[in-house]
């Protein structure tokens, strides 16, 4: 692992998807933190001392779903990017610094959005 690594929380309440996230992102040299739900996240994002420096989290989350823990992120982190996962990407409503990926959705699609959310 390298001095640069990112590091990305990845909250997914289905552990078969988190586990295929967590090891592609692995694979791309990410430090990846695992959540499967919104207070599990909230966690990660509560440590000052932790850099985070994306979050991507599925919509559908229970309890509390992908845009409330955004909102709740935002409020710890003001300027942390959001990579929200849904079946229904194309219908979401996602605010600035902000993006989607559909599901399914490729290893490389993944890298990419992950990698241009990252520079921007």
């Amino acid at each position: 692992m390298s001095d640069t690594a990112k590091t990305i929380p990845v909250v997914e309440d289905d552990a078969i998807v988190r586990m295929l996230i967590v090891d592609v992102l692995e694979e791309f040299e990410f430090e990846v933190l695992e959540a499967e739900d919104g207070p599990g996240a909230l966690k990660f994002l509560e440590d000052a001392a932790k850099t985070i420096d994306l979050m991507m989290t599925d919509m559908g989350l229970p309890g509390m779903d992908g845009k409330e823990l955004a909102q709740k992120a935002r409020v710890l982190r003001p300027v942390l990017p959001v990579l929200f996962a849904s079946g229904y990407a194309e219908a979401l409503d996602v605010p600035a610094g902000m993006s989607s990926i559909g599901k399914p959705f490729s290893i490389d699609q993944l890298r990419d959005k992950v990698k241009s959310m990252l520079v921007a």
